[in-house]
């Protein structure tokens, strides 16, 4: 695996990849910025934002299997996944792997190391992955002078600490993989891509690490879900026929 740090990568556009190079018009900031439902909520357009908007940093591209960045590393700046799937994960003491999460274009990665001033854990893009960058020190101070930017960064917290409730717990193995297509469809909703039609970067070996499920124990739940019509698979697309029952 090659690793490129956050910091070692000028921020930079790349005409290639339509979704990274976006960065919205003179009014709004693109689809995927992690702050947009703040500066919507609050009536904020760009011009407003000017000062947020010399913050972001546009970095990249990661390729598959390249760190972002790496557990102990010093954080200084908040990340926000502009294309592509990023994986956190940390090592036991073994050198065994454990996923803690995936994210999509949208979401922030590296909240959780605010506290310590140190990265907790390890994030590798998937697939193509285009960052913007976010000076955290500037951006907290930034957030005491706008309320919804700072509400923006409360949510994203808890929104990370929701997600982690997925595995708390002793939920039955088909209540975590039903829970975890349904979360996943949400998220790809909310970033305007198709709820029904999931097009996994992550192989099953991760999705099982992370729900702390057997490989095979995933691959046995899904084809019981395709036998009875809740879902279809296509190698690593997953169509979700039937919503209600998996919410069920």
């Amino acid at each position: 695996m090659g690793c490129a740090r956050m910091s070692q990568i000028p921020g930079k556009r790349q005409p290639g990849n339509p979704a990274a190079a976006d960065d919205g018009d003179e009014l709004h900031f693109c689809s995927t910025c992690a702050f947009s439902d703040a500066c919507v909520s609050q009536g904020y357009g760009k011009s407003e934002l000017a000062d947020l908007h010399v913050l972001v940093e546009h970095v990249g591209p990661f390729r598959a299997g390249m760190f972002l960045f790496r557990e102990g590393d010093e954080f200084n700046a908040i990340a926000a996944v502009r294309a592509g799937t990023v994986k956190t994960f940390v090592l036991d003491a073994n050198g065994n792997e454990q996923v803690l999460g995936f994210h999509l274009p949208g979401e922030v990665i590296g909240l959780s190391a605010i506290h310590a001033s140190r990265y907790p854990c390890n994030a590798i893009a998937l697939d193509t992955v285009m960052l913007c960058r976010f000076s955290f020190p500037k951006m907290a101070l930034l957030a005491s002078r706008m309320p919804g930017l700072q509400q923006q960064l409360f949510r994203l917290l808890s929104q990370d600490i929701g997600k982690a409730e997925l595995l708390a717990g002793d939920h039955p193995a088909d209540e975590r993989m039903a829970a975890f297509l349904v979360a996943l469809s949400r998220r790809y909703a909310a970033r305007g891509f198709s709820p029904r039609r999931l097009n996994l970067t992550m192989t099953r070996a991760d999705i099982a690490n992370y729900l702390r499920l057997a490989p095979e124990t995933v691959s046995r739940i899904l084809k019981r879900m395709s036998t009875e019509g809740m879902v279809e698979v296509q190698q690593r697309e997953i169509a979700l026929l039937d919503q209600e029952r998996l919410l069920a």
